[in-house]
């Protein structure tokens, strides 16, 4: 290997290579070195999206729910939540209650989703509640006896309602009165302003005490959802089938993953296919090795004749081939892997490429680079070179000296 690593050095450093042999190796290692950066870009793209996504989704959505179906809501809640709260896994248990209403303030209206909670254990369990940008998470009622509410700040700026105004929530839940069927109206004064950093959340999301949702509901002391938060999100499935099983029948538990399912398949099929496609870059690079390696067995068939003349074994010849192609594989691939890690970091870091959040629900494009697709990356690409030289060094190991040499 000593000698043909050599020899294949000295034809890549060859002075007196052809300038089209020279031209065709740049552009092997060009084409080699672009399709890895642009794969590891692409990859690390996907993966960030799907982390952003997941770590904000899991940021101000439970892990596990659990409902009754069919069925008016959960009013044996405070004793089933303490009952399941011992289920291996679950870190902690929250009631809620959902009511999607009409906000009216400052001149404007738009339909919201209020979310009723206990403050308290929504404090240790959402981290949309941690991140108030105006006002405080203070769910006491006013002075005059008014609930108060929390609001996203996409909703906030929409609007234009600030900390300390005071809104009107009107809820299609009406109530009966001789009149005919009247919607129930409350009004409450916003106590503070949520970012979570999610577009849906921040856009329609609104926060109060359970009992004043129940109110504007007109509903007695029951919740519509239990919602879960466990220790180990990926094994959400697992602690969603002990949790039902606990619960008892006529309850029913959903997790994360599957009220996201088809956001998730798609970034995965996503991935997929831009593996794939990108993957053809780096494919045709290994196309271009093997007309390099072709062309320099052409050329160098004088050279290859006196050598085995000199001594030199057919394996050795086929080496020599498989050496220079296999280094110029190397060198594209370690390229491209310093050139697509080092513009994926700094995209990220410096968020280069904004979004419409509205779009997107994140405003910039995160790249998170997974440490493991170099591994998988770096494999593809160097199989592909080496895959390419086979048949150039199998033609230059068969050359007879004797038909080159004939007329020398």
């Amino acid at each position: 290997m000593r000698f043909a690593w050599l020899v294949a050095r000295r034809y890549l450093r060859s002075p007196y290579k052809p300038a089209v042999l020279r031209l065709v190796t740049l552009f092997s290692v060009i084409g080699i070195a672009a399709g890895v950066a642009t794969l590891v870009i692409a990859l690390a793209m996907n993966t960030g999206f799907r982390r952003t996504i997941q770590d904000r989704l899991l940021g101000v959505s439970a892990h596990v729910n659990l409902t009754r179906p069919g069925a008016e809501g959960i009013a044996d809640y405070r004793a089933l939540a303490d009952r399941l709260s011992h289920v291996d896994g679950v870190r902690s248990v929250a009631p809620a209650i959902y009511l999607t209403v009409l906000l009216s303030g400052s001149g404007h209206a738009r339909g919201v989703v209020i979310k009723g909670c206990d403050p308290e254990l929504e404090l240790r369990t959402d981290e949309a509640l941690r991140h108030i940008v105006s006002g405080a998470a203070d769910f006491a009622p006013d002075a005059d006896g008014f609930d108060s509410i929390v609001v996203g700040r996409l909703m906030a700026e929409e609007l234009n309602i600030h900390a300390g105004d005071y809104v009107t929530l009107t809820s299609p839940e009406g109530r009966l009165t001789p009149y005919g069927m009247v919607p129930r109206s409350r009004r409450f004064r916003v106590a503070g302003v949520f970012d979570s950093g999610f577009y849906d959340y921040d856009a329609n999301w609104a926060f109060a005490t359970l009992a004043a949702t129940q109110n504007l509901a007109g509903v007695g002391d029951v919740v519509s959802v239990l919602e879960f938060r466990i220790r180990d999100v990926d094994r959400a499935a697992e602690a969603a089938r002990a949790i039902g099983a606990v619960a008892g029948p006529g309850l029913m538990t959903t997790t994360w993953e599957n009220e996201n399912r088809a956001l998730f398949r798609a970034l995965h099929l996503e991935k997929l296919v831009t593996a794939l496609f990108i993957g053809l870059i780096t494919f045709v690079a290994g196309l271009n090795i093997l007309v390099v390696l072709a062309m320099t067995v052409t050329d160098r068939a004088r050279d290859i004749a006196v050598l085995m003349s000199l001594g030199a074994y057919r394996p050795q010849i086929r080496n020599i081939f498989m050496l220079q192609g296999l280094a110029v594989g190397v060198i594209g691939t370690i390229a491209g892997l310093t050139a697509g890690y080092s513009l994926s970091w700094a995209a990220g870091a410096y968020r280069l490429i904004p979004l419409d959040p509205q779009v997107y629900s994140v405003p910039y494009v995160p790249f998170q680079a997974n440490a493991l697709d170099a591994v998988w990356i770096a494999a593809a690409a160097l199989a592909i070179s080496i895959a390419a030289t086979l048949i150039p060094a199998r033609a230059a190991s068969r050359i007879l000296p004797v038909d080159i040499l004939r007329y020398e």
